[in-house]
C-alpha cells in the first residue's frame, strides 16, 4: 500500500485566515506617499495598511533595519566614550600620584562626566520608550 504524499508548501491556516478583500482608489500623490511610507517603514503594503487602520492611537511605524543600524552606531559611540573616560581617569590617577593634579581640572571633569551621565540616562529612557512602543504591536 502506498503512503499518502504530503502536499508541498505551507500547511493550511486553521484560524486567522484573511479572506476579506478591501479595495481603495488613490491619486498618484497618495500612492507615492504610501510607497514612501512603505519604504521607510520596511513593511509590506498590506501590513502597513493594517497597522495604520487597526492600531489604537497614533501608529508608530519602525523600520527595524534602520533601528538596528542606528543602535549599533550608538553602541559604538558609547564604547568609544567609555574608553576615553577610562583613559582620562587613568591619566588623572597618574597625575594625582605625582602631586600634579589641578583641582580645577577635577571640577571640570566632574561637571563634564555628570553631563555625560545625564545624556546616557536620557538615551536609556528613549530606548525604553521605543521598546514599549514596539511591544504594543
Amino acid at each position: 500500500m502506498k503512503k499518502a504524499q504530503k502536499k508541498p508548501g505551507r500547511p493550511p491556516m486553521l484560524t486567522g485566515k484573511r479572506t476579506n478583500i478591501i479595495k481603495a482608489k488613490l491619486t498618484d500623490e497618495e500612492l507615492k506617499a504610501l510607497i514612501e511610507i512603505q519604504k521607510t517603514s520596511g513593511l509590506n503594503r498590506m501590513e502597513l495598511i493594517r497597522r495604520r487602520v487597526l492600531s489604537k492611537g497614533a501608529p508608530i511605524i519602525i523600520n527595524v533595519n534602520e533601528l538596528l543600524h542606528t543602535l549599533d552606531a550608538i553602541g559604538t559611540k558609547l564604547g568609544r566614550a567609555g574608553n576615553n573616560i577610562n583613559q582620562l581617569a587613568r591619566h588623572a590617577n597618574i597625575l594625582n600620584k605625582q602631586g600634579q593634579l589641578n583641582d580645577q581640572i577635577v571640577k571640570d571633569f566632574n561637571n563634564l562626566f555628570s553631563a555625560y551621565i545625564q545624556r546616557q540616562q536620557e538615551l536609556e529612557k528613549q530606548l525604553r520608550h521605543i521598546l514599549r512602543a514596539m511591544r504594543l504591536r
